[in-house]
């Protein structure tokens, strides 16, 4: 087994204890923190701090909450917070919104008190606390590009806050003012950060160099983010992993397409990845969410044609035949074969557990999420010791392609950016072909981020850059198509379900 546990050394006493905040009324070590009188004396002790800001990196839930939002996926029970998002009958009280600013400032509380605190260890060489010190300034300005992208202008602060009263007289800084503080971090770090890092899975410089072509492109600073995408390309550190399918099995862990992910053991550390996305019929209380039927639509044919184009040679009754495979590695979608030897089977009057309707915890729309669901979790389904990718090398080519794209210079390198991601082994889907348009290269690549990045958290963050939620998020649910017994072809729908997006305010 790889070595992965130092960043799961701080459990949640000494994250609590760590960050907590209270007036040092008496004259004594202090019980709701660690004190300076007994910690931040040595290296170990900075590595177990920066240990501890680890864990506010998303995990699945956070990434999936997101494209939860979107047109791809639909909160499977109807009187969920996740469905009233859905429907914009949201605010600034839904517990769900709140807890997200509060867990981010949390993080950013965390690397504050780290960078504070750090200072005060004695050591001869302070070359390994600088490390330290760059991997948790990144994990910082990951949050901040959450932040700003779910709420735009927020309180840019960059030191511990010591009393409420000091927390009263915060006001919000400009979206411009945290971009430009997230890209000068990245840089910071960047420069210090080592291409390997000296232990499974921590910060480094193509983490940070890939964040930063992620900070520059949802800014839409095109030729900025560019470079920075071609920096990372051109470490020659990182690579197309050749199975998508395992990309996400325990099988895939620590490869070399992933450069950051969220660390877990089971028992320790773990996850709830299998009970949170896996059909009802393998943990019995349902998935919190649902594919639908637009991201089914996305995965094209074998041939490179979308489903709807003359010539893919789709029908409803072959419709799960000679698709891309990306499809059956990410949806649960009829006739898979489930982790307990089962065969998968949604579809109305089947008479199974995982039948449209069949109880409100069944999927509501005939599909499930298949990401992340490893068959070695089926036994004890909320103790996963996945990891969780959050930034890996198939991004960093998309947003290299997009950038190109948008700027019409569109040429080999463009074509091989995305062609790396529909050839790879497991994949083997007809490569696009030169000669295309911007306006239909610029189709190809979203399409490409749709379908290569599903229930990653980044298709809520592309389509309010792009503009489009207004045109793509609205409208009614629906689920898969099925032959029904009179031999009509019928789609499953969410009756008197709309989604909604006001474009007057739900771009943030």
């Amino acid at each position: 087994m790889k070595k992965r546990n130092n960043l799961l050394i701080a459990g949640s006493l000494i994250s609590l204890i760590l960050y907590s905040s209270c007036d040092d009324i008496l004259n004594t070590v202090t019980t709701d923190r660690i004190s300076s009188e007994v910690f931040w004396k040595t290296e170990n002790d900075a590595m177990t701090a920066s240990n501890a800001v680890y864990r506010y990196l998303d995990g699945i839930q956070d990434l999936v909450r997101l494209d939860g939002a979107t047109d791809i996926l639909h909160g499977n029970i109807q009187f969920s917070d996740w469905a009233a998002i859905e429907r914009g009958e949201y605010d600034s009280n839904m517990e769900y919104i709140q807890t997200v600013w509060t867990h981010t400032y949390k993080g950013i509380r965390a690397v504050n008190n780290f960078l504070e605190n750090v200072q005060q260890v004695e050591v001869t060489d302070r070359s390994r606390l600088d490390i330290l010190s760059a991997e948790v300034r990144v994990i910082r300005a990951y949050l901040y590009i959450k932040l700003v992208m779910l709420y735009g202008d927020v309180p840019l602060i960059t030191n511990t806050l010591t009393s409420v009263e000091e927390g009263k007289e915060v006001n919000r800084d400009s979206a411009d003012e945290v971009w430009a503080f997230i890209v000068s971090e990245l840089k910071a770090a960047a420069a210090v950060l080592p291409e390997t890092a000296s232990e499974t899975r921590r910060m480094t410089k193509g983490a940070a160099k890939a964040l930063q072509a992620r900070a520059w492109l949802f800014q839409g600073k095109w030729a900025e983010a560019e470079e920075a995408a071609k920096e990372v390309i051109d470490m020659n550190t990182y690579w197309i992993y050749p199975s998508y399918e395992k990309l996400f099995l325990y099988e895939g862990e620590n490869n070399e397409e992933v450069i950051l992910d969220k660390q877990y053991i089971k028992d320790s550390y773990s996850n709830n990845a299998f009970s949170f996305l896996a059909p009802f019929s393998l943990r019995n209380n349902g998935a919190d969410y649902v594919p639908t039927k637009k991201l089914f639509d996305a995965y094209r044919m074998l041939n490179g044609k979308m489903i709807h184009e003359e010539g893919s040679g789709f029908t409803y009754e072959t419709q799960y035949e000679n698709r891309d495979p990306r499809l059956s590695y990410s949806l649960y979608i009829p006739g898979a074969e489930l982790p307990n030897g089962e065969i998968y089977n949604s579809v109305p009057g089947s008479g199974t557990q995982d039948e449209v309707a069949n109880t409100y915890l069944a999927t509501s729309l005939g599909f499930n999420v298949r990401k992340y669901v490893n068959p070695e979790d089926y036994a004890n389904p909320s103790n996963c010791g996945i990891n969780i990718i959050l930034i890996r090398y198939a991004e960093v080519l998309l947003t290299y392609a997009e950038l190109k794209i948008e700027q019409n210079k569109i040429d080999d390198s463009v074509l091989s950016a995305i062609n790396q991601l529909r050839t790879r082994q497991d994949v083997g889907l007809a490569p696009v072909e030169s000669g295309l348009n911007q306006e239909k290269m610029q189709e190809i690549v979203r399409n490409e981020r749709l379908v290569e990045l599903a229930f990653e958290g980044l298709r809520l963050f592309d389509c309010r850059r792009w503009r489009t939620a207004e045109t793509l998020f609205p409208g009614q649910v629906n689920g898969i198509v099925y032959q029904a017994g009179d031999g009509e072809w019928k789609t499953v729908t969410i009756e008197g379900f709309i989604k909604v997006f006001n474009p007057e305010k739900h771009y943030l």
